[in-house]
């Protein structure tokens, strides 16, 4: 063999090598790391499978139509992750045997398939040869095992989210709406009660926050109600607190604070985690918000009406309204239209656009270009 052959040899073993590694490293980072860690991998994956849904929500033509296509969307993205493993994994060894001269492209490619499968209808010969097959189809087994025991865990992650979320409509209605939630307290509970309410919430963020960046498919598993989503739930409990703080007047509870930085934390850290633009320390009016100071003055009037008691400083309590709510907002309004969360006020109507036919919600309606 010449020095040419050697070295091509050479170069097709190590990419089969680093192809190899770098799909473990994928699957272990997706399933088995308990941090947060962006797989590029995962995420060609994910976003390619993206690119295919928004051609066919070209087709639909409500927000129910796209809501029952984009169901589909994060399972079949997870289910995609082993055959896209298993085919790097296969062409990786094959150019591994290919290298150190087995046999042609295509003895190694069935050999490479044999193993990988366990399907044993090609038998290697060799010590070498021998033992990158079985390593070669300890790695399949492995990764089957790896996506066995991870959807246990996700999907008990995900039954954890939907029973806060699922309560939240008896507080705060279909769509979740910050000032239902405080009518619906102020009439049957009592705004004393509200306490105990943020401190559950801020135990649920503070696992959406480890969940859904360590468990990053998560976020796009929609809510079995169509008009719920987690993201819009955690937009009205934020709001409520933010507007209990800033407007009701009642003896304040730290809780309320505490529940909101635990929000406005895990809002960021899981938008950063999918790269959607988010000012670190944000500070009002330097960073507008996305809510207009009629839209509050109009929930002001509404509460008023109702018998709330509110503060009378108006002016300052916009301000304090506003100086909380910048810390979660932007955050806020990208999720909502990273999963094409379902219409509620406050969350995913501010401008929201449907990725494939410009569908916005505005005005409390969807609007369809």
């Amino acid at each position: 063999m010449s020095t040419a052959d050697r070295a091509l040899h050479f170069a097709v073993f190590m990419a089969g090598f680093l192809l190899v590694l770098g799909t473990l490293v994928s699957a272990i980072s997706t399933f088995v790391l308990p941090r947060s860690d962006r797989s590029f991998l995962t995420r060609l994956v994910f976003r390619s499978l993206r690119r295919v849904f928004n051609f066919f929500l070209h087709f639909s033509n409500t927000y129910e139509q796209s809501d029952r296509i984009m169901a589909y969307y994060a399972p079949l993205g997870l289910m995609l992750l082993l055959p896209t493993w298993y085919l790097l994994i296969c062409i990786g060894y094959m150019a591994i045997y290919w290298a150190i001269s087995f046999g042609g492209w295509v003895g190694s490619f069935e050999l490479s398939g044999s193993s990988l499968f366990t399907l044993g209808f090609y038998q290697p010969h060799g010590l070498l040869v021998s033992g990158l097959a079985f390593s070669e189809g300890m790695l399949g087994l492995i990764m089957v095992a790896l996506l066995i025991s991870y959807l246990p865990t996700m999907y008990s992650a995900f039954s954890r989210r939907e029973q806060a979320v699922n309560m939240l409509e008896v507080r705060a209605g279909i769509p979740p709406s910050a000032v239902e939630m405080l009518l619906r307290f102020h009439r049957i509970h009592g705004l004393d009660k509200l306490g105990d309410y943020w401190r559950a919430w801020e135990t649920w963020f503070a696992e959406i926050e480890e969940s859904h960046t360590t468990l990053a498919t998560l976020v796009f598993f929609r809510s079995p109600d169509r008009n719920m989503s987690w993201i819009t739930a955690a937009g009205a409990v934020l709001d409520a607190a933010s507007l209990t703080v800033s407007l009701v007047d009642i003896p304040h509870d730290a809780t309320a604070d505490l529940c909101i930085r635990a929000g406005y934390l895990a809002l960021r850290r899981i938008a950063n985690h999918f790269d959607r633009p988010n000012p670190q320390e944000p500070r009002f009016p330097d960073d507008p918000i996305s809510i207009h100071r009629s839209e509050f003055d109009a929930v002001v009037a509404q509460l008023e009406a109702a018998g709330l008691p509110l503060k009378p400083d108006r002016e300052q309590a916009w301000r304090d309204f506003a100086g909380w709510r910048v810390n979660y907002d932007r955050s806020l309004v990208e999720i909502c239209g990273l999963v094409m969360a379902p219409f509620a006020v406050w969350s995913s109507d501010r401008g929201m656009v449907h990725p494939s036919r410009g569908v916005a919600h505005r005005a409390g309606q969807q609007v369809y270009d």
